[in-house]
């Protein structure tokens, strides 16, 4: 039994044997821990470059929609300013007949004078692209009139045409802004 307990003993003490492939197994699983992190880390700076971008570019549009808003709000503020402008004489001319014709009284001069004004005025609107919708005699056009009233036609060939005119219809640049309100003849 000696022997035996010295066996045991011995065996006890005994270096036992390393396992190569349990060494290189737990190199390898430390490299690949570290190749892990470091993928990881790669793609950590990467997350991050890319939420930068995507930050600055909202930023970005984010301004150019307040610019454009900004730029919209003064167009419109000043969009009228150039027809402003080009009735002014106009305007400078209706005061010149109040005061020519409370200098003399005398109302054919105030008459022709309002006319010219008229014309002037006019004048100024068709450069700027204004015209009138012509409708007398003509057919009835659902997207050009509105019919305000409808009375017998004076004669066979004005039945559906229009009669008079109550009030004129306008283009700008060959867009409807005001319809013409008319009488048309049934």
């Amino acid at each position: 039994m000696s022997d035996e307990k010295d066996t045991v003993e011995n065996i006890e003490t005994a270096e036992t044997p390393v396992d190569e492939s349990q060494i290189q197994s737990e190199s390898q699983t430390e490299e690949n821990t570290t190749v892990v992190e470091d993928e990881l880390s790669v793609l950590k700076n990467e997350l991050e470059e890319q939420k930068n971008k995507y930050l600055r570019l909202f930023a970005e549009f984010d301004n150019f929609k307040k610019r454009n808003a900004k730029e919209r709000l003064e167009l419109f503020k000043t969009a009228g300013q150039e027809v402003i402008r080009e009735l002014l004489p106009v305007l400078d001319d209706f005061h010149r007949a109040a005061k020519a014709y409370e200098g003399d009284n005398n109302a054919e001069n105030y008459a022709s004078g309002l006319k010219l004004i008229q014309e002037k005025f006019q004048k100024t609107l068709q450069n700027k692209g204004l015209k009138a919708i012509e409708s007398v005699g003509k057919d009835f056009n659902v997207e050009q009139h509105e019919a305000i009233a409808e009375v017998p036609a004076p004669s066979e060939e004005l039945k559906g045409k229009i009669i008079d005119e109550v009030e004129s219809g306008y283009t700008l640049n060959d867009t409807i802004i005001r319809y013409a309100k008319v009488v048309v003849g049934k």
